[in-house]
């Protein structure tokens, strides 16, 4: 979610360092800085805010020097601030980080106990606190790393500076990219590959568990066994929108195929396989006031409307208590009702959303807990708000939502699970079962995404058609619903989504040979009604695209098109069949030549009403 790069060699890198830190801006980021070897000592300089503020610092404060780190952040732990901005400096060492540090609390609490004074609220001190106790109790600099690394949980992209050994650079990775780019006059080493190509096109990917020890003049990639390793050198042909693009041809392509990724930093360091535990200590929730919970209110608008939906099912299941979902812009408009007994959800990716700023307030003035999930660090809902939950999605720059939308409902799994053991409507052995199938997604979900060529196929197949129904029952219905809006958005096709039962009162009036029905069919209590609507469907010519998890004979031969997803529990599929429908409305989108990432009459956030 944030951009790492460094730089060693003979020239002067503070320049560098920033150019590619711009490189890096579409990622998205609250605060930037860098740290550089000057003199034998290391100068850091940060800020909250845009690059043009850290440029306005290193005006103010210049420093200069061939070996430095730079970093935009993305706020995880602890609010943008100046503080909480890295590099981090402790002692010697001086650290840059992507992902999350899942045991940096009991780390943090344990350094203090040592006597370690901890400056910011960021996991990413914790490292550096770390390798600065192991170096000053005599460990030479790598095994300083290492020695940390092996007391740390979590994922991590790190490039750590040691002015003790100016001369040195040290860049690792666990679940977070890093790429070492080999220039003419210096090695470099960025967490994207646009940071670093304007100056090498040769580069070498790390891969889990390696180490990249950087000189001025050569390099050493170790195993996570500590032995040396050759590595394959790849030239990079793209040029720098596709680098920005990671080689995909549009922004929303390359976020659908970062969903599970996205899943993973959503749950990553909220839940316990072994407990059955959820954590969320961002809510602000306190047990009494769970107890006291009558209703639950979810508002949203668009895309986040229809996580609201899948949430309903899920808080309703799991916390037995009766829920709401309606339009932000619709709530302001009436007097609903809400009470302090009320837990009012405002959903929003970027927590700009007016209709739904709107109804926090409104949902204020009757003294409901407000709960933001956003996307957002210091958005105005999650300031607005009681409490909040993350998404960790990341920055999402298509316009039509891809992986916000998933990881909302992500965070709406965990939020029902962590609110129905509060509440005794689920046992903690439930909870752990539900935790166990929800470990197992990411790598579901890049099985569907295995089917992107299938899809591709059907998709060139029904580019043309003028119209697509959409259907959908139960927690799935949802899914019709954001299905047929992904077309629209980015096709301009019309498209409708409907609850499969409601097919008879009225859209079965339009279905002919002309008319593409994409049919969300999971197998469980609907199954077989499912199936008569599509016997329905064929009776009058219609065309089935079947998006399912059925594996047996009960659709073959009763659909044109049949797009396969793995199996879950009822309550993560939904996040499954929401993969082939993105894929099938990119890939339509396309192939009618549509521009897929800005199209028209959208906006990215609706900050008016």
């Amino acid at each position: 979610m944030c951009g790492i790069i460094g730089h060693i060699g003979q020239n002067d890198c503070v320049s560098l360092l920033v150019e590619g830190l711009k490189r890096l801006e579409y990622r998205g980021y609250d605060s930037a800085g860098i740290a550089v070897v000057s003199e034998g000592m290391i100068e850091v300089r940060r800020c909250q805010g845009k690059l043009t503020q850290l440029e306005a610092l290193l005006g103010e404060q210049p420093v200069s020097g061939s070996v430095g780190i730079g970093h935009t952040r993305w706020a995880t732990h602890g609010p943008p601030s100046d503080i909480n901005a890295h590099p981090h400096k402790v002692g010697p060492v001086a650290v840059v980080h992507n992902g999350i540090i899942e045991n940096y609390l009991p780390l943090k609490r344990q350094l203090i106990e040592m006597g370690c004074q901890i400056n910011s609220e960021t996991d990413t001190e914790i490292v550096a606190q770390l390798i600065n106790n192991e170096i000053e109790a005599g460990a030479p600099f790598e095994e300083a790393v290492t020695a940390s690394l092996q007391l740390i949980e979590g994922s991590y992209a790190l490039v750590i500076l040691n002015e003790r050994q100016p001369d040195k650079l040290i860049a690792v990775r666990k679940e977070s990219p890093l790429v070492l780019g080999l220039g003419s006059d210096a090695l470099l080493v960025a967490s994207d590959i646009p940071a670093i190509l304007g100056h090498t096109r040769e580069v070498i990917f790390l891969d889990d568990g390696e180490m990249a020890v950087l000189t001025q003049d050569s390099f050493e990639i170790r195993g996570p066994d500590g032995e040396s390793r050759e590595k394959e050198v790849a030239h990079i042909t793209w040029n720098p929108v596709m680098a920005e693009k990671a080689g995909y041809t549009h922004f929303m392509e390359k976020e659908i195929y970062e969903q599970p990724r996205a899943v993973i930093d959503t749950f990553r360091g909220r839940i316990s396989e072994s407990s059955g535990e959820v954590f969320l200590d961002d809510l602000n929730l306190k047990d009494e006031l769970i107890r006291s919970l009558d209703k639950i209110f979810i508002v949203a608008c668009g895309t986040s409307y229809h996580a609201g939906l899948v949430g309903k099912f899920l808080l309703e299941s799991f916390c037995g208590l009766p829920v709401e979902v309606e339009l932000g812009s619709e709530f302001r408009y009436r007097d609903p009702i809400v009470t302090a007994k009320t837990l009012q959800i405002l959903i929003s990716q970027s927590g700009e959303t007016a209709d739904t700023l709107a109804a926090l307030r409104e949902g204020r003035t009757k003294g409901a807990f407000l709960l933001a999930i956003s996307n957002v660090v210091g958005s105005s809902l999650v300031r607005q708000a009681d409490g909040v939950l993350y998404t960790q999605a990341g920055p999402e720059i298509g316009v039509a939502s891809t992986k916000a939308f998933t990881t909302q409902l992500v965070s709406l799994y965990l939020l029902a699970l962590y609110l129905g053991v509060k509440l005794g409507k689920l046992t903690l052995e439930e909870s752990q079962e539900c935790i166990l199938e929800l470990v197992k997604l990411p790598k579901k979900v890049e099985t569907a995404l295995g089917e992107d060529q299938l899809i591709r196929a059907i998709a060139r197949e029904y580019a043309n058609a003028r119209d697509f129904l959409y259907l959908g029952r139960g927690i799935n219905y949802p899914i019709a619903l954001e299905g047929a809006l992904k077309l629209k958005e980015i096709s301009y096709i019309h498209a409708e989504g409907y609850a499969a039962g409601e097919m008879k009162h009225g859209p079965i009036a339009l279905i002919d040979e002309h008319m593409p029905v994409v049919a969300v069919v999971n197998r469980g209590l609907t199954f077989e009604k499912m199936l008569s609507n599509i016997e329905e469907v064929k009776a009058r010519r219609g065309k089935i695209i079947a998006v399912s998890d059925d594996s047996g004979e009960d659709l073959a031969g009763k659909v044109d098109a049949l797009i396969p997803v793995p199996e879950t529990t009822p309550f993560l599929a939904p996040i499954l069949f929401t993969i082939p429908m993105q894929l099938l409305a990119y890939h339509v989108a396309v192939f009618r030549g549509t521009d897929v990432d800005q199209p028209r009459n959208l906006a990215k956030s609706v900050t008016v009403e």
